[in-house]
C-alpha cells in the first residue's frame, strides 16, 4: 500500500512540474509573470476542472518548504541598509496596511447583510494579513525585489504580520475568552531578541573565521540549516515561519557567501519546490462549490481586500514620501493574502468565530488575491528599468573572486 501511494506521488509530482512549466509558459508569452499561469494550472488540475491532483500530505509538506526557501531567497537578496534605514516608514506603511483593510472588510460585511460584529470583524481581522510570497516572485521575475518599493513591501509586510497576530488574539480574547495576549508578545519578543543576538554573532563568525576553516563548500548546507531552524522557531513563537525564514536570509545577506547561497538555493527552489507551492494555491480553490449569492459576497470582499492595502499602505508609502508611482507599488504589492491568511481563518473557523460558508468565501478571496497581484503588479511597473540587474553584476564579481 505504501509503495503504490509513493507511486500515486510521482505521478502527481510529474503532473504539476509539467503543467507548472506550461502555464509559465503560456504566461510569458501573454507578457504576464509566470507565476499567475502556474496558479491557474493548479485550478486546472485541481478539484475545480481535470481533478488530476488533490493535495496531500506530501505535496502539503513540499509546498510549505517551497515558500519557507522562496522568502529565505527574499532575504539574501534584501539591501540591509536599507532595511536599517527605512524602519520608520515600514512601521506607518504597515499600520495603514492593518488599519483601513481592518475597516474597509468590516463595512463590506456589513453592506452586504453581515450584521454580527463577530463575523464582521474577524473578515476585517483576515485583511490585514499579508502574504508577500506571491510579491516576492513577482517583482523578482520583473528584476525590482531590490528597489526601495521592494524592500519597503517586505519590511512593512513583516510588522503587519506581527500586528495581526496580537490583534487576532484580543479579538479571540475578547469574542471566545480563549486568547490570552501577554504569552504571544512575550514569545514573539524572545524570539526577535534571540533571532538579533544570533545573527550579529553568526555573522562575525562566518566573516571573520570562514576563510580560516574553509566554510565555502557548506556554507549552503549551513544556510539552510539556519533557514529551517529560524522557520521552526518561529512557528513555535506564533509567528509564520516564512517570517524565520526571511530573517535567515537576511543574516546571511551580510556575508560574504550570499551569491553562491542565493544561486544554489534558487536553483533547488524553483525546479522542485516553489512550482509546487504556487500550483498548490491553484489546487486549492473549488470554485463549482458556490452558489451566486456566495460569489457575490467574495467579489465586495475582494474589491475591499485590493483597494484597502493601496489605499492604506499606499498612504502610508505616500505620507513617508514616496511618489504617487511607487506608492501605488508598494501598496499592490500588499494585496495578495496567502499563506498567513488562511492560517487566521482556519482559525476562526476552528474557534467557531465564523460558518463554514463564509469560510469558504474567504478562501476564495484569498486565492484571488493571489492570483490577480501579479499582472496588476507588473502594471505598475511597466516602464520601470531593472533594478536588480545592477546588483548581478556585483555577485557575479563576487563569484569571479571565490567567495
Amino acid at each position: 500500500m505504501i509503495f503504490m501511494e509513493g507511486r500515486e506521488i510521482l505521478l502527481q509530482l510529474a503532473a504539476i512540474y509539467a503543467f507548472a512549466r506550461l502555464g509559465g509558459y503560456i504566461s510569458r508569452k501573454f507578457h504576464q509573470p509566470a507565476v499567475l499561469g502556474e496558479m491557474v494550472m493548479g485550478i486546472i488540475i485541481g478539484p475545480s476542472v481535470l481533478r488530476l491532483v488533490q493535495m496531500n500530505e506530501v505535496l502539503h509538506v513540499f509546498s510549505e518548504l517551497g515558500v519557507i526557501l522562496l522568502m529565505f531567497i527574499a532575504g539574501l537578496e534584501t539591501n540591509v541598509n536599507e532595511l536599517k534605514a527605512s524602519g520608520k516608514s515600514f512601521t506607518v506603511i504597515a499600520i495603514g496596511g492593518v488599519f483601513v483593510p481592518f475597516v474597509m472588510g468590516y463595512l463590506a460585511c456589513f453592506v452586504f447583510g453581515i450584521k454580527s460584529f463577530t463575523e464582521a470583524g474577524f473578515i476585517g481581522l483576515v485583511l490585514t494579513a499579508t502574504s508577500v510570497s506571491i510579491t516576492v516572485q513577482t517583482l523578482r521575475e520583473l528584476k525590482q525585489l531590490r528597489s526601495k518599493q521592494g524592500t519597503a513591501i517586505l519590511g512593512a509586510a513583516i510588522i503587519d504580520d506581527i500586528m495581526g497576530i496580537i490583534i487576532l488574539a484580543l479579538f479571540l480574547g475578547m469574542t471566545t475568552g480563549t486568547g490570552n495576549i501577554l504569552p504571544t508578545v512575550t514569545h514573539m519578543v524572545i524570539y526577535f531578541i534571540v533571532v538579533f543576538v544570533l545573527g550579529f554573532v553568526f555573522q562575525r563568525i562566518i566573516n571573520n573565521f570562514g576563510y580560516t576553516v574553509n566554510l565555502s563548500g557548506s556554507m549552503t548546507i549551513i544556510g539552510l540549516i539556519l533557514c529551517l531552524i529560524l522557520a521552526y522557531f518561529a512557528e513555535k513563537a506564533e509567528i509564520a515561519a516564512i517570517t524565520g525564514a526571511y530573517f535567515a536570509g537576511v543574516i546571511l545577506s551580510t556575508t560574504s557567501y550570499r551569491s553562491k547561497i542565493t544561486n544554489n538555493v534558487e536553483i533547488a527552489a524553483s525546479l522542485v519546490f516553489t512550482p509546487i507551492f504556487f500550483v498548490g494555491i491553484g489546487m486549492n480553490t473549488e470554485i463549482n462549490q458556490f452558489d451566486w449569492s456566495s460569489i457575490l459576497l467574495a467579489v465586495v470582499i475582494l474589491i475591499a481586500a485590493i483597494t484597502s492595502k493601496i489605499i492604506g499602505s499606499g498612504f502610508g508609502a505616500k505620507l513617508m514620501g514616496f511618489s504617487y508611482k511607487r506608492a501605488l507599488q508598494i501598496g499592490m504589492g500588499m494585496a495578495p493574502r496567502g499563506e498567513v491568511a488562511l492560517i487566521v481563518v482556519t482559525i476562526g473557523l476552528k474557534q467557531g468565530v465564523i460558518t463554514p460558508d463564509l469560510f469558504s468565501v474567504m478562501v476564495l478571496v484569498i486565492i484571488l488575491t493571489a492570483l490577480l497581484t501579479p499582472p496588476l503588479l507588473k502594471w505598475t511597473f511597466k516602464g520601470e528599468a531593472s533594478v536588480d540587474d545592477v546588483f548581478e553584476k556585483q555577485y557575479e564579481e563576487e563569484a569571479d573572486s571565490g567567495t
